[in-house]
């Protein structure tokens, strides 16, 4: 009897690990604390390029069990690519939206008791050859409600939580067609590396490089001194730009120059000059004269923005370790811009990284003459400005967290996890904004603001769907309507790329009209605050989901509707931009869009005829040869668009420098844009930028591999200029964001400055290679310290190398760049010199500019 009850008692104490259908909140918090959870790819090869196989692997290292059956837990996880298997070991797997997925115990569920592991292996679309494919900040959550993140996926540290990435079936994105992607190690990059050496200029020469190269430079003999003794005259308009270039000598130089206005003689003290003078370089806006002497530095700018130019070529010549006095060459620089707009393009919609990114960002686009910041700051994923009058686009838009309901917050998205703290979320008040185009104005930046619409809009969309819920409970129908952008009987059915089933604001609504009407007059308040002009306003008109509006009771009543030019759904999206595009003429605001927003279809263009804007500017991304609509940048310039060179292939920094699992970003126009890619894109031929398909194959005939003539550049006046674009679904972080930034911001200041000798539909590799390399040299000697001296760690090459009878050699695309070597597994490191001996044993390599920055590491061996 006695026995018979032990094991009575013996039985009951067991039986929580799995009959107990509840969890309590305690018991998540704790299992979330301890389990073990980990993401993977198994399978790229799994489907051709239609899908892979994916793992989830929970291993339950916590003191609670996961009980058999149905429970009141469920697991939420990040997936950029959209899960097809919907239940795998008793286990559903349900798509939210956007990347958010979840796991659901059913019936058939066995239970995961203390110590066991769980691996759940399903199919998804497309592929996974990136550690950074997988997002952070996975959680469980009870009845839906309260949530937990999984400490072993709460961190920046991919590697933490995702398995390896090592086999081919892994990094390659698939073998039908076969992925010729070459993949970098330390002996490729390597091989790489050599065959430019041998034009790597002196320092000397390097230090004399200016990036952007200026049109016409002669270098005399001799040097000058500039220091503390020399004063500042400036004509009375210049004010502004002497304040600027004071602040740099300053901060960054510990030289401090008295200033005044030219009507107070300098005598003979050695002395700067600025003026303007519209003659110089042919009027053209935006030149400049710099000459160098012995005893007086003269800046002549065709307008204030030219004199700007110059003296940021002036500092250009400064080494990065300047302090308080510095050597200069004497030298006279004649110079004009390439082309009148010089862009980036920069999302913090996706992941809010912080207003001093932002800050930051201009400051170093004004030092390599960039004029212009598009700043897309709203999207699916959030909305990062406030609007005072419409208080929740920042307030619900700007935050991201775990309300299914999204009365308080966006659904989570792309790692951010449950909590409002969460990574990526905030926004900039008005304060902020206005305080950062008057920063911006006083550097020659103008700020082109992005209101993404008609698609991409579900931050805006949720935000007024909250906005109407609060009013109608307070019994304000008139004004709970008046902005919103979704009609609550539309029934339509669509799924983005993004996988977004409700991110389109309906076109057939009057109250989408007024709310783009609002957010613009808000807009055009804050620049006037600020003391500029609001000239341009993006509204995005891209990536629209196939599908929308076909069930929506507005628009079925628009389309009974005769005479309004709407017979259907395909009618609505001109419909939309040409309403937009009549409300900004009045305001006298030149619209723009991305390329596919202009498009009926993959050739024809919108009717230019109907919109009354005398510029309308168009973003040409999409540039994937092989997809047959690479030549819409012509297409839109011959139409009068005004057209900005934006193209994926070579200008999108979201893209990972090089080719491998290590390395952050999306992968979709190419597997890589390094430094010298970047560098190598030639706006005046966009044909000529064919190199290869997104499969590594080599590009011979491209319109054989289109298969249509290709139209040639009939209005090359509409080509207004370039920008290079940085998206940010992997980019949590500021230190994440301005790697991936920079150094290429500096290939894009190059070319939209300057037209290299070696462009051409035939480029000259040899003389290109030598460009490339002082480039480079100017890169390693002195403008990787100079931004990390102003407070951004850009992106360091990883270095190559090789192992011969034992003897390590290295090399690093940067020329002057350090690199160290380690043959103890990172426990010290020693800086390479010259060939040395290391044996048989392992090497890590990594590149270094100084104590905080370097390189990811590579091994050898």
């Amino acid at each position: 009897m006695h026995l018979r009850k032990t094991i009575l008692a013996t039985a009951l104490l067991a039986t929580p690990l799995f009959a107990n259908a509840k969890l309590s909140q305690s018991d998540i918090k704790q299992f979330a604390a301890q389990a073990d959870l980990k993401f993977g790819v198994v399978d790229n090869f799994h489907d051709n390029d239609g899908g892979y196989i994916g793992k989830i692997q929970l291993k339950n290292t916590s003191k609670v069990a996961l009980p058999k059956g149905e429970s009141n837990w469920q697991l939420y996880f990040h997936s950029i690519r959209k899960v097809k298997t919907s239940e795998v070991k008793g286990i559903a797997i349900e798509h939210v939206n956007g990347d958010l997925h979840r796991l659901v115990p059913t019936k058939a569920f066995a239970g995961l008791a203390v110590g066991e592991t769980l691996a759940l292996e399903y199919e998804a679309a497309a592929y996974i050859v990136s550690y950074s494919d997988v997002m952070p900040r996975a959680f469980i959550a009870l009845d839906n409600k309260d949530a937990e993140v999984f400490a072993s996926t709460d961190t920046e540290d991919l590697k933490q939580f995702v398995l390896p990435i090592v086999e081919e079936r892994q990094l390659k994105k698939f073998n039908t067609p076969k992925d010729l992607s070459v993949i970098a190690d330390a002996q490729n990059r390597h091989a790489l590396n050599i065959k430019n050496e041998k034009y790597t200029p002196s320092q000397e020469d390097a230090l004399k490089r200016i990036i952007p190269k200026p049109l016409d430079v002669d270098f005399s003999r001799g040097e000058v001194t500039l220091s503390s003794d020399w004063v500042v005259s400036y004509q009375g308009s210049l004010k502004q730009e002497v304040t600027v270039f004071l602040d740099d000598l300053s901060k960054l130089y510990g030289l401090k120059l008295e200033a005044n206005a030219d009507h107070i003689s300098v005598g003979k003290k050695p002395h700067l000059s600025l003026k303007v003078d519209n003659s110089i370089q042919s009027g053209d806006a935006e030149s400049y004269h710099l000459e160098i002497d012995k005893n007086k530095i003269t800046v002549v700018g065709s307008d204030n923005a030219g004199v700007f130019y110059g003296l940021q070529s002036l500092l250009a010549l400064f080494p990065a370790d300047a302090n308080g006095s510095v050597e200069l060459p004497r030298v006279e620089i004649k110079d004009s811009p390439r082309f009148s707009y010089r862009g980036m393009h920069y999302d913090n919609a996706r992941n809010f990284h912080g207003k001093d990114a932002m800050f930051k960002l201009v400051e170093q686009m004004a030092k390599y003459k960039l004029n212009t910041l598009h700043w897309h700051f709203s999207d699916d994923e959030g909305w990062r400005l406030e609007i005072p009058s419409l208080p929740e686009l920042a307030e619900i838009g700007g935050v991201r967290c775990f309300d299914l309901s999204e009365d308080s917050c966006l659904l989570t998205q792309l790692g951010t996890g449950p909590h409002k703290d969460g990574s990526g979320n905030g926004y900039l008040t008005k304060d902020d904004f206005v305080a950062l185009l008057k920063f911006a104005a006083a550097r020659h930046i103008k700020i082109i603001p992005e209101v993404e619409s008609p698609g991409h809009a579900r931050a805006s969309i949720k935000a007024m769907e909250a906005r109407y819920r609060k009013l109608m409970k307070a019994g304000d129908e008139a004004g709970a309507k008046a902005y919103l952008l979704s009609d609550p009987e539309d029934k339509s059915e669509y799924i983005t790329v993004q996988n977004y089933t409700d991110n389109s604001i309906n076109a057939c609504m009057d109250s989408s009209y007024n709310f783009m009407e609002k957010v613009t007059y808000e807009l055009q308040q804050m620049y006037r605050e600020a003391g500029v002009r609001l000239e341009n306003l993006h509204f995005g008109g891209d990536e629209v989901g196939a599908g929308s509006w076909t069930n929506s009771p507005a628009c079925q009543k628009m389309f009974e509707e005769a005479g309004n030019g709407v017979a259907g759904p395909a009618d609505l999206k001109p419909y939309f931009t040409q309403r937009v595009a009549k409300m900004l003429a009045k305001r006298g605001i030149a619209p723009g869009a991305w390329e596919d927003g202009l498009m009926y279809d993959r050739v024809n263009t919108f009717n230019r005829e109907e919109f009354p804007n005398p510029v309308f500017t168009a973003n040409a991304w999409d540039n994937i040869w092989e997809w047959g609509v690479a030549d819409r940048a012509y297409r839109l310039a011959n139409n009068d668009y005004q057209v900005v060179l934006s193209h994926g292939t070579h200008l999108y920094f979201d893209h990972p420098y090089e080719a491998h699992p290590e390395e952050r970003g999306y992968y979709w126009a190419t597997r890589f844009i390094s430094n010298e890619k970047a560098f190598g894109y030639m706006p005046d031929n966009v044909y000529a930028n064919a190199d290869f398909t997104r499969t590594g194959e080599v590009i011979k005939n491209l319109e054989d591999l289109v298969g249509r003539p290709l139209p040639q550049l009939e209005k090359p006046e509409n080509i207004l200029g370039m920008q290079g674009q940085v998206w940010s679904e992997t980019i949590r972080t500021e230190d994440q964001v301005l790697a991936m930034l920079f150094p290429r911001v500096l290939a894009v200041a190059e070319r939209a400055w300057y037209k290299a000798p070696w462009e051409g539909e035939k480029p000259d590799a040899q003389k290109r290679a030598k460009d490339w390399m002082t480039f480079s040299a100017a890169l390693g000697t002195k403008e990787l310290a100079k931004l990390a001296k102003s407070g951004v760690k850009a992106n360091l090459d990883v270095p190559g190398g090789e192992v011969k009878n034992g003897k390590l050699t290295t090399s690093v695309a940067t020329a002057y760049l350090d690199v160290e070597y380690s043959v103890d597994q990172g426990k010290s490191w020693q800086t390479y010199q010259q060939p040395v001996n290391v044996g048989d044993t392992q090497v890590w390599l990594r590149s270094s500019l100084n104590d905080q920055v370097k390189s990811r590491i590579t091994t050898i061996n």
